[in-house]
């Protein structure tokens, strides 16, 4: 709905900007279908199925016509020189202006100027369809009464000239225009301000040879039209001078038909009230057309602004954490060798959860590592599948269904150990991730440390982009997170803990559905240290279809909300928990709520852009947004020791895997704002080859200190 909504309101705005009128083109197309009384005839004609006729001004006699208005910095300037005169003009509007500065087109009806039709778009007629140009009649007619009341029965088209200029192509225009009762008013001269060749030309221009009536050029609109103004300023008292009168284009038509015997008079009328109403509909629709493009270009930049500043935070601090951890003199302290438990919940893992706890009974942790499987309730025979390894170091607890929360204080509570290691039952380790994982404990302050999580099914396209995703926006974020000391969240698929820690902060709760992000959150509010060890790697296996991506993400999405809005308080504590709190909620909220939610406006201006504006500039942006993200995937990937191959899916993920993840913090929000309480979600799983995981690379020697 949304995305019908803008793109019919940036359908509008691209109307009402012309981007739809074909270009004018001058070629002649013979004039054997125009009357030879019009060629050789007068400006001002009145031409229908039934009767043509031309006719002249007087001689003496001068209207001042101006076109492409009305423009709120020159029109007033136009009537300002008018008014020091004394002279009435004669104004063809365009119905786009008129919606865009109503006040400036009421002005000239109530200082006695007359108001014709330009169209509403400014294009070449010749070159429409019959309907499309009842269309731009019509609209322009709608506004014009809607702001000023009035119904015009005059006309000019778009780059039409004097009479005898008029082709073929032209003659069916005229005609048409007549049938609905327009009289269409070209010009004997034309000032041809629009190429400002200076007031002297301009004046030279317009002026006609002789005493002759004439109708005048003039624009007042389309660019700076200074020297029209002062071109004006000169003309009039020349031509008063010269003994030539000013009248309207209606007046100058009236005293044609006076002086040809015609028994009739041109006027304007009063706008039907249906036609206002029909009319203030329109000017809304353009203006708020116009003020939706305008918010849109506001926020294009501010989403530009957050993108380029994100991305210097994150090599600023990013670099500076990996060099800090890479200097030769750093260590977390002494090595930790006290005995670890591994808490495993499952609900439903039979695919993976044998390799899974084999690779974590399996590590090669000097002070010995407890697994224990917390079966929630499993109905495809888990339990089963766990107490059928016979490992000695495993243990499974069977309990009802009560959810992931339940199942970790579960296992929390039988663990032997303090130093707890909390994963997901689709999660391969490597032989060293739990010993490199606690490591950081060798610091008292430490509460909880984030492992590295990686994608281990790799070949789908799908998952390539969460593989891409991974590394860039969760590893090199918890880089810039833990150097601003506001982890936001521990991964559930490998996260070390102290029990004490846990216990502070009140064990894991049910109150959103990301229990990861509101213990993380949580411990930092206690004032632990929450640190990001890089190379304790863990394998999980991502999503392969569209649907369970979404199912995923939008509860990631919604749980992360859920646990911001819960500590949304906490902002005004004092001392370490509203430190904490304002630092972390601030990030996550501007780069993992916002930003994503208006990150939509870069391809919607892009895609209007390369339709509509200046493509070659529309390109440039849009290449240097993605050069701004292939830099950082480099980096990224640089840091976390990761093959560059895999970033030729980089460009095509803008064009589908982004806009789907906007989506899905889109419906997070609606979901969000309009109370609803969104379900636990099972992902189907078809489990991960401890091979295919633990080769990508090899154990690496005990050490306390991550390897250079």
């Amino acid at each position: 709905m949304l995305l019908a909504v803008l793109g019919s309101v940036l359908f509008v705005n691209a109307y009402t900007n012309a981007s739809f009128a074909p270009d004018h083109h001058q070629r002649s197309s013979g004039q054997r279908d125009v009357p030879t009384s019009v060629v050789t005839g007068g400006p001002l004609i009145s031409a229908n199925s039934d009767q043509v006729r031309s006719y002249r001004l007087p001689e003496r006699t001068i209207a001042l016509t101006f076109d492409d208005g009305p423009d709120p910095v020159w029109t007033p300037e136009v009537l300002r020189v008018l008014d020091t005169h004394q002279v009435k003009g004669t104004f063809f509007v365009l119905g786009s202006q008129v919606s865009r500065h109503p006040d400036t087109a009421r002005s000239l009806v109530a200082g006695g100027h007359e108001i014709g039709v330009h169209t509403f778009t400014h294009p070449q007629l010749a070159e429409l369809p019959a309907w499309r140009r009842q269309l731009e009649y019509g609209q322009t007619q709608l506004v014009v009464a809607a702001v000023t009341g009035v119904r015009t029965p005059l006309i000019r088209f778009p780059y039409s000239s004097h009479a005898h200029a008029i082709d073929n192509r032209d003659w069916p225009v005229l005609t048409s225009a007549g049938d609905q009762g327009y009289l269409t008013v070209l010009n004997d001269t034309d000032s041809r301000d629009w190429a400002q060749p200076g007031v002297d030309e301009i004046i030279e221009n317009v002026t006609p040879e002789g005493t002759p009536g004439a109708v005048t050029l003039w624009h007042d609109a389309g660019g700076d039209r200074s020297q029209t103004v002062a071109a004006l300023d000169r003309f009039i008292p020349l031509m008063k001078e010269r003994g030539y009168r000013f009248v309207t284009a209606s007046e100058g038509l009236n005293l044609a038909f006076a002086a040809a015997g015609v028994d009739h008079r041109v006027d304007a009328g009063v706008a039907a009230a249906g036609d206002r109403w029909r009319g203030r509909m329109l000017v809304w629709a353009v203006r708020g057309a116009d003020n939706v493009l305008g918010v849109l270009g506001v926020l294009f930049v501010l989403v530009g602004v957050l993108t380029v500043g994100r991305t210097a935070v994150l090599f600023v601090l990013a670099g500076r954490h990996a060099r800090r951890r890479r200097a030769r003199d750093w260590t977390w302290g002494p090595p930790v060798t006290e005995p670890v438990s591994v808490i495993v919940p499952a609900y439903n893992e039979k695919e993976g959860i044998a390799a899974a706890v084999r690779s974590l009974a399996g590590g090669d942790h000097p002070g010995g590592i407890e697994v224990i499987v917390v079966d929630d309730g499993s109905t495809d025979g888990t339990a089963d599948i766990v107490e059928a390894l016979r490992l000695p170091n495993v243990r499974v607890v069977r309990k009802p269904n009560g959810g992931k929360p339940s199942a970790l204080n579960t296992g929390v509570a039988f663990a032997r150990h303090d130093l707890l290691v909390l994963v997901d039952g689709d999660t391969i380790f490597e032989p060293d991730s739990v010993r490199r994982l606690v490591q950081p404990f060798a610091d008292p302050r430490v509460g909880a440390v984030a492992g590295n999580v990686k994608v281990g099914n790799r070949r789908s396209l799908i998952a390539k982009w969460q593989h891409i995703e991974y590394v860039i926006g969760f590893n090199l974020d918890r880089r810039l997170y833990e150097t601003l000391r506001c982890m936001p969240t521990v991964p559930g698929a490998i996260g070390g803990f102290r029990r004490e820690a846990l216990r502070y902060a009140g064990g894991m709760t049910d109150d959103t559905l990301a229990e990861d992000t509101d213990i993380t959150i949580a411990l930092g509010r206690a004032g632990w240290k929450i640190v990001y060890e890089e190379t304790a790697r863990a394998w999980t296996e991502a999503p392969t279809s569209i649907g369970q991506l979404w199912k995923q993400r939008y509860r990631w999405s919604y749980g992360t909300m859920q646990a911001l809005w819960k500590h949304r308080r906490s902002v005004l504590d004092r001392g370490a928990s509203g430190r904490f709190t304002r630092r972390c909620l601030f990030f996550v909220s501007l780069f993992g709520v916002l930003l994503p939610l208006l990150a939509p406006v870069i391809d919607l201006m892009a895609l209007y852009g390369l339709f509509f504006l200046d493509r070659k500039v529309t390109a440039g942006a849009w290449l240097a947004m993605l050069g701004i993200q292939v830099v950082t995937a480099v980096v990224a990937f640089r840091l976390d020791r990761e093959k560059l191959g895999v970033l030729w899916v980089l460009p095509l993920q803008q064009f589908a895997y982004r806009q789907l993840m906007y989506l899905v913090i889109i419906q997070s929000v609606v979901t969000a704002l309009t109370g609803g309480r969104l379900g636990w979600q099972k992902l189907r799983r078809t489990g991960l080859e401890p091979p295919a995981a633990a080769s990508i690379r090899p154990p690496q020697p005990v050490d306390a200190r991550p390897a250079p």
